[in-house]
C-alpha cells in the first residue's frame, strides 16, 4: 500500500544470539527535510486465555461500533491511521510538498526491544537520515479519545536479590540466619519510605516487588538462600545508575543493623531512562490538531510504561499519541470505529500544518 502511494520501502531485518529474529519496515517519501517520521510496532502480546475471548483475537471483527482484535488499539490502529492520514495528505499535497516523511514499524516492541527500532534508528544514522520530529501511534489516550498524550515515560529498571543467611533446623533458631526473615526487612527498608515526591513533569518514582522466591518444600528447615525480584519506575530526578545506588545504600544499612552472616548479591536490568520532551512546538502542533479535529484538550502526561520513544528520543524530538488504551494487553482488546477515524483525521491536520504552504 505504501508502495502505491510513492513510498521507497526498505526491509529491516535483524538478529542477534539469544533473541528473535525480527522483521522491520521502513517506508519514507521525499528526500528533503524537514522529515517528519510516524513510528510504532506491529507486534502484539499474546492473547491469553483463548476460551475468554467472545471473537477471534485475530479476526478483526467490526461490532457494535468497535474494531475488536488483539492490536486495535495497542497498536495497530494506529499505523492504519497514520497510513490512511498520509494517504489522504498526498492526495491533496502530491509527492513535492516540501519535506519527508517517514514509517519506521518494528515488530520487536513488546517483545525484547533489541531488533528493531534501536538497531533501525542506527542504520538510519549511518546512511545519513535524519528525522527532525516524530509522533509515536501508542494508545495515549486514557479515559477519551484525545485526552492525554506523552511528552516522556519513566526509566525502567529491574533488580534481582539473591539474599543469602545460614541454612538450619527451624527448632535450633540459635544455628541458622534464616534468609527470609532478613528480606523482609530489606524489603521494609525499601518501602517504607517514598523515594522522591516527583518532579514537575512526573509522578513520584515507585518500587515494586514482583517476586519473591525460595523453593523450599520441607516444613523444618529453614533455608539458605531467598531470591526476590523488584522493579522500579523512576522519573528524571534520577538516572538508573544514581537510582540503584540509592537503594543499595537503603539495602545495606538496613543488612547491617541485622548483624549475622546475611549476605546480598545484585543483577539489574534497565530496560530505559527517563526522558521527555519539553512542551513545545511538537507537541503545541499535535494538541492544537486533537483540539480542533477532537474538540478536546489533551493533557500532557508521562505516566504509564515505556515504549520505543525512549530510543527515538536520542535522535529528535518525540511524542505519543494516539488510541485509548483502556483495552489494550486486556481479552477483546478493541477501538472505536470513529476514534479510528478521527485519528487520522489529527494525524492528517499534523502532516497539513507541519508542512504549511
Amino acid at each position: 500500500m505504501l508502495e502505491r502511494l510513492g513510498f521507497t520501502c526498505h526491509r529491516l531485518p535483524f538478529g542477534e544470539a539469544g533473541t528473535p529474529d525480527v522483521d522491520n519496515l521502513y517506508a519514507r517519501i521525499g528526500r528533503g527535510r524537514p522529515h517528519f517520521c510516524f513510528a510504532g510496532h506491529s507486534d502484539v502480546v499474546p492473547v491469553g486465555d483463548l476460551s475468554s475471548w467472545t471473537i477471534g483475537p485475530f479476526s478483526a471483527e467490526l461490532s457494535d461500533g468497535y474494531l475488536f482484535g488483539r492490536g486495535a488499539a495497542d497498536m495497530k490502529g494506529a499505523i492504519a491511521a497514520f497510513t490512511d492520514a498520509a494517504t489522504r495528505f498526498l492526495s491533496k499535497r502530491g509527492r513535492d510538498f516540501g519535506g519527508s516523511i517517514s514509517l519506521l514499524i518494528t515488530g520487536d516492541e513488546e517483545g525484547p526491544a533489541v531488533n528493531g527500532t534501536v538497531k533501525m534508528l542506527k542504520r538510519l544514522a549511518e546512511r545519513g537520515e535524519t528525522i527532525d520530529a516524530c509522533v509515536v501511534g501508542e494508545p495515549t489516550s486514557s479515559k477519551r479519545f484525545g485526552d492525554m498524550m506523552k511528552i516522556g515515560r519513566r526509566g525502567s529498571m529491574n533488580v534481582d536479590m539473591v539474599v543469602r543467611g545460614v541454612q538450619g533446623h527451624v527448632g535450633y533458631p540459635e544455628r541458622l540466619d534464616n534468609p527470609i526473615h532478613r528480606l523482609s526487612a530489606l524489603i521494609e527498608a525499601l518501602v517504607r519510605e517514598p523515594i522522591d515526591q516527583g518532579s514537575t513533569h512526573f509522578q513520584p518514582t515507585s518500587l515494586q516487588f514482583t517476586t519473591v522466591d525460595v523453593g523450599n518444600k520441607a516444613t523444618n528447615i529453614a533455608p539458605g538462600v531467598v531470591k526476590a525480584r523488584f522493579n522500579t519506575r523512576f522519573n528524571d530526578l534520577w538516572t538508573s545508575k544514581t537510582l540503584l545506588a540509592h537503594l543499595q545504600q537503603r539495602i545495606e544499612r538496613a543488612n547491617a543493623k541485622l548483624g549475622g552472616n546475611g549476605t546480598i548479591e545484585y543483577s539489574v536490568e534497565v530496560s530505559g531512562e527517563s526522558f521527555y520532551t519539553p512542551p513545545g512546538p511538537l507537541s503545541d502542533l499535535v494538541a492544537g490538531a486533537v483540539r480542533d479535529v477532537a474538540g478536546i484538550e489533551c493533557e500532557l502526561s508521562t505516566t504509564g510504561g515505556t515504549s520505543d520513544a525512549r530510543f527515538i528520543r536520542n535522535y529528535c524530538p518525540v511524542l505519543e499519541f494516539g488510541l485509548v488504551g483502556e483495552t489494550m494487553h486486556k481479552v477483546d482488546e478493541k477501538s472505536a470505529i470513529e476514534d479510528l477515524k478521527t485519528l487520522s483525521r489529527v494525524y492528517e491536520t499534523v502532516l497539513d500544518r507541519y508542512f504549511a504552504v
